[in-house]
């Protein structure tokens, strides 16, 4: 019986799903492509470059010559058979969403089986659709704009679809944060006074404080983080579900200020300068 032929990947798509399996961090290495590639049959034609270009390269040489996608069906179930990430599950969660967020455009989805599937939400046609036909609470946040430094606590439980400790962990980036800016030690009410009140200075400040209005806000901000810090610390508040927005807003009011500031203003402030 003939192999029933699969539709051509559109260039973009193609080019997806290479650029994800072929990352730099987090991709396939060059041997298990190599390794890959063998696997389905679909010949090296650019050993030497990058690789998400050579990956693009196979692919799409077998695929202009096949007149059919089933290469690259084949490659991405071989890529995602679970069994390769039995050590590191959270690689195979990681991989998934990001060519979810890819195929979704050709109305497919790698299924947990690592197999590809037809999407049952259809084809996205725009990038909120494809962010909300994904179907992750990563891709999501990161379509949001999420800070990146909320997002590197707390990736892992994210994968692994932990939301309960992925919040925790999102919240514990706000104190690490303040301590590495301003070499302060210290934990939760007592750092925020040693650094963020105006009483402290504040050895982080987040606008000039020349103004009532700018040591109102820096004193509303000090208190702000530490309600979120006694929040993820309260057992019984951690029935609730405190929202990560409230966690961004607090790494951006750092950035808006620290980020943006001229040198003579942090000398005139002492402020610890951003790394």
């Amino acid at each position: 019986m003939a192999k029933k032929l699969l539709p051509p990947f559109d260039e973009p798509v193609l080019r997806g799903v290479a650029e994800v399996l072929g990352a730099t961090e987090g991709g396939l290495t060059g041997a298990e492509i190599a390794y890959t590639l063998d696997q389905v049959r679909v010949p090296d034609v650019s050993p030497t470059i990058t690789k998400r270009h050579r990956l693009f390269n196979a692919l799409a040489d077998r695929q202009n010559r096949d007149g059919a996608g089933n290469c690259v069906v084949a490659f991405m179930t071989v890529a995602m058979a679970p069994v390769r990430y039995r050590d590191n599950p959270a690689a195979f969660s990681r991989r998934r969403d990001d060519l979810n967020l890819v195929l979704i455009h050709a109305g497919c989805c790698i299924t947990d089986e690592g197999k590809v599937g037809r999407a049952k939400s259809g084809k996205a046609t725009t990038l909120d659709q494809a962010a909300e036909r994904a179907g992750t609470i990563r891709t999501e946040l990161t379509r949001r704009g999420t800070h990146p430094d909320l997002l590197r606590y707390c990736t892992v439980e994210l994968l692994l679809r932990n939301n309960f400790h992925a919040l925790l962990e999102a919240a514990k980036s706000i104190p690490d944060r303040i301590r590495s800016q301003t070499g302060q030690s210290g934990d939760g009410s007592e750092l925020v006074k040693a650094t963020l009140t105006n009483a402290s200075g504040p050895l982080l400040a987040i606008n000039a404080g020349r103004t009532v209005t700018d040591r109102s806000e820096q004193s509303g901000f000090a208190n702000l983080v530490t309600g979120l810090l006694g929040l993820y610390r309260n057992r019984t508040a951690h029935d609730q579900d405190p929202s990560s927005c409230q966690r961004r807003g607090a790494h951006r009011s750092v950035d808006r200020y620290v980020h943006g500031a001229s040198p003579s203003r942090r000398r005139e402030r002492q402020e610890v300068p951003v790394i």
